[in-house]
This record gives C-alpha cells, structure tokens and sequence, in this order.
C-alpha cells in the first residue's frame, strides 16, 4: 500500500465481502452481509489513512433463512433496534509495503469496542471501465459477548451450541473516485 495513489476509494458492493466464521456444535457457521457501504481515504503518509464502513445487520447470510431470521432477533442482533454495524479507524501500523494492522472502533448494538485487523494489500490498477481499483483482504477476531450478544444453548459436558469467538474476513476491492 505504500504506492497506493491518494484520495477516497468507495467499497464496490458487487466485488466485496463482509464475512464471519463461528463455531456450532463441532463445526463452523460462515455467512456474510449483503448490504454495505464504506470508504477508505488514502494519504501520504499511508499510516494516516481512515476506513469507514457501515452494515446493514438485516442483510445476513448464512445460507439458511430461519437461523437468519433467527440472527436478526433480539436473542442475537436485533435488527429492529440496532439496525447497523459500523467500523471507524483510529490507527494505521504499516507492517511491510504489503501489510497492515487498522486499528478501530467496531460498533454492534450500541457498544462500541477496539478491532484490530491484519490487512493485507492486494494491489492496484484499472479497471476495463477506465476506473482505478485497490485490492485489500483483512481479518480479525471479536467476542460476541463483548457486544451484547450471548444467546446460546447449553449442550453436554459443559459445551454450549455456539461459540464467542466470531473470526471477519473482508475481501474488498474499492474504486477511487474522480
């Protein structure tokens, strides 16, 4: 990212994805959000870049209709109240000219906590459109219960049904706005 051009790339909803991974039972649930929007604001230094982002909570997707509809229920997000999820950055650590840590604010159901997320720098170029895009993956962990959201069913031997920790991936590609 240390060649990336300066100015405001808008996240492309259509070659971008918000997911998440988290333990059920012996396995793992992964979905991801449909409905997004954000912004990165490159400068120079690139360590006083800024990522904003807002998620539409009511567009989960786990591949199943009921446990979404479940998630969007006052037992998990409770859309109905809290509506989005928005990350705001605080902090940009340059790690290699390939890689990051962005420090932030994560916001879900009205608290607000620190994420740190790796982030990798995927490149930059035009597009068949005549426009410029960034390329960047990023990951990080959270606890559900940090934010409120501790539903879950006690199973044998002192498991529960689901896990805390919820492990993000963000694949975005963003388009630099004339």
């Amino acid at each position: 990212m240390s060649t990336i051009t300066t100015g405001t790339w808008n996240l492309d909803p259509t070659h971008t994805e918000i997911g998440f991974a988290v333990r059920h039972i012996m396995s793992k649930v992964r979905g991801k959000f449909e409905t997004f929007e954000g912004a990165l604001v490159t400068k120079d230094p690139i360590t006083d870049s800024t990522v904003t982002v807002e998620v539409d909570l009511s567009s989960i997707n786990t591949g199943t209709a009921d446990r979404d509809a479940h998630l969007r229920s006052s037992d998990f997000f409770d859309t109905e109240t809290h509506p989005k999820m928005t990350f705001t950055t605080n902090g940009v650590v340059q790690k290699s000219d390939e890689t990051y840590v962005v420090q932030g604010d994560l916001t879900i159901k009205g608290v607000t906590k620190p994420l740190e997320l790796n982030v990798d720098f995927l490149g930059e170029g035009g597009d068949p459109w005549g426009g410029t895009r960034v390329g960047v993956e990023a990951t990080g962990e959270i606890s559900r219960k940090e934010f409120g959201i501790d539903f879950n069913i006690p199973l044998e031997g002192d498991k529960v049904m689901i896990g805390d920790k919820i492990t993000l991936t963000i694949n975005a590609e963003a388009v630099l706005q004339a």
